[in-house]
């Protein structure tokens, strides 16, 4: 039987999905914003969860994986009211943060391989951000093709990860 955490999970990473890859393509500043706040918190309150969940199963480090992935969360949602351009130095701490924790995440074989590639992918998209973010070229968190391309890879791992947590335990 799957436990109420593991849906309030699910559904926090769902909510994050869907509302942080819609954030990005509205043209209203308030609008985004908006998405993006009620995107990280469904993120924050997913991670949190995972990281209990993977803790009590004593895998150690997937849940500090996530616990790293909370935080990185945590500093973008703190620049979400300062609009794009000053959102910068916490969106590049907050993809940084990503990156290692999505790495962590998937280091062990406890997700799917295509999953955990997923993964990788995304990280390195946004690690490849940070760096050109720290070298001073203009990225903001909706520039194209680096660091929009991380995201439907970041969304295809939540998917991954809906997927196992929805799936009837054996």
């Amino acid at each position: 039987m799957r436990s109420t955490s593991d849906t309030v999970a699910a559904i926090g990473l769902a909510i994050g999905g869907a509302l942080g890859m819609a954030g990005t393509f509205v043209a209203s500043d308030a609008l985004r914003e908006t998405l993006w706040t009620i995107d990280g918190v469904g993120i924050v309150v997913a991670a949190a969860l995972l990281t209990m969940k993977y803790q009590r199963l004593g895998n150690d480090l997937v849940a500090a994986g996530f616990l790293t992935f909370l935080a990185g969360e945590s500093l973008l949602l703190a620049g979400n009211g300062a609009g794009l351009q000053a959102s910068v130095p916490s969106y590049a701490g907050g993809i940084a943060l990503w990156a290692a924790g999505l790495v962590m995440v998937s280091a062990q074989a406890t997700f799917a391989l295509w999953m955990r590639l997923t993964a990788f992918v995304a990280a390195l998209l946004f690690a490849a951000s940070v760096l050109m973010i720290l070298w001073g070229a203009p990225l903001l968190p909706t520039s194209a093709p680096l660091p929009a391309l991380g995201y439907p890879s970041l969304v295809l791992t939540f998917i991954g990860w809906i997927w196992t947590l929805m799936k009837a335990e054996r």
